[in-house]
């Protein structure tokens, strides 16, 4: 019996041998797992766009709103500098540097900030010029957030210190103009080989839907609109069209939509209008920011389990780099203590939504490439250095 015994705890001990050998190979071979980490970008930093010197005349972009801060506000706290200068990102051998440094650093997608305003597009040079003449683009992905916010003084620092609303151009469309937009967007942008896409889908997010509402009529009218338009990308040749929402306070506030008894109002309103994704565009979309970081960060991920037990959707989790409007008006709610480290916390947390949904693909935001009239940003400045890109990089390329 002793004998028996032995040889069947010798083959256990065996078998656990050859199954953690097995575990450790696999460990070996399985390649770590690949994050699309998309940064918004912000057009606005370009030089020769006519249609932006009345905002800024120096004919840099908003450029001039960063660099003369101390001129306007002399010892004001807020004096940063750009590692990289002043650079024209309308430039495709500027755009081809920072698609390198962006994709070194693990950033593979950029979201563009697109607008359309008085019948035509808008801040589209540094897309048009720069991204896609990139001899490099095809390292990076793209695309759209439809910015259709109305344009108020606040660009302008020489009237937006008089705190006037003043709605210099409507963020609103009608159908006609919806359409000539959307048939536009497929040809031009879609259509690109490096176009983001989920499931063959091309990815469009939408920044204001109140403002799509009033302009294409009611929510039924925007319904059918939307679901125009995916019919209109599939007649174009894709499976469908992931259309994403920017996730915060303004577009779901439509507490009186009539949803079914067993479906939240809010889920029901984004049902009925047809959108499969979201994700947000700034913490200061959803929660107070004059805090400090971490604790701005608990909220976040309390956002984050708000939104997976409410919706049905498909939620990316956002980052934000920070937030400080005061280069524009001298006076702003400012995110304390958001040091590379910490950012490099929520990154993990990020992750770790992204890890805990293996049905979604794994897409995390942050805001932004480089809104530095908003203090949040991942280009190199005088103050962290390369401190946030690196963050990323630690997390997502060298996965530690």
């Amino acid at each position: 019996m002793g004998i028996h015994i032995y040889r069947a705890m010798l083959c256990i001990f065996c078998g656990v041998l050859i199954n953690s050998y097995a575990s450790a190979q696999t460990a070996k071979t399985t390649p770590p797992r690949k994050y699309d980490i998309a940064a918004f970008l912000y057009p606005a930093y370009v030089a020769d766009d006519p249609r932006l010197r009345p905002f800024w005349p120096k004919g840099i972009g908003e450029w001039e709103t960063v660099t003369s801060v101390q001129d306007r506000f002399p010892g004001f706290y807020w004096d940063r500098k750009p590692t990289w200068g002043t650079i024209n990102e309308a430039d495709p051998s500027v755009m081809a540097m920072e698609i390198n440094e962006a994709t070194k650093h693990g950033v593979n997608v950029f979201i563009f900030d697109w607008y359309w305003y008085d019948g035509r597009p808008f801040m589209e040079t540094t897309l048009n010029n720069g991204f896609l003449k990139a001899d490099n683009k095809d390292k990076m992905k793209f695309y759209l957030m439809w910015a259709n916010h109305d344009v108020v003084n606040t660009w302008d620092v020489r009237l937006n210190k008089y705190n006037e609303d003043n709605v210099i151009w409507q963020g609103k469309v009608s159908r006609d103009e919806f359409e000539k937009i959307c048939k536009r967007n497929i040809e031009k942008y879609f259509k690109q080989p490096n176009y983001y896409k989920i499931d063959g889908k091309p990815v469009f997010m939408i920044y204001d839907i109140p403002q799509l509402i009033s302009g294409l009529g009611g929510i039924e009218q925007t319904a059918a609109a939307l679901k125009w338009f995916k019919e209109e990308t599939i007649r174009a040749g894709f499976p469908g069209l992931d259309l994403q929402l920017t996730m915060w306070g303004i577009n779901l506030n439509y507490s009186g939509f009539d949803g079914s008894k067993t479906e939240k109002p809010q889920n029901a309103f984004v049902k009925k209008l047809g959108f499969t994704s979201a994700t947000h565009y700034q913490f200061a979309h959803f929660t107070n920011v004059n805090e400090d970081y971490l604790k701005i960060m608990e909220s976040v991920k309390k956002e984050w389990d708000n939104i997976d037990k409410n919706f049905e959707l498909k939620y990316y989790p956002h980052v934000s780099v920070g937030w400080d409007n005061s280069p524009r008006t001298g006076r702003s709610a400012v995110v304390k203590n958001n040091t590379p480290a910490n950012f490099a916390k929520a990154l993990r947390d990020a992750k770790a939504f992204a890890d805990a949904h293996p049905k979604q693909v794994p897409l995390i935001t942050i805001n932004s490439w480089n809104e530095w009239t908003e203090t949040s940003y991942l280009q190199p400045d005088n103050v962290y250095g390369y401190g946030y890109l690196k963050a990323i990089k630690e997390i997502f390329v060298d996965q530690k």
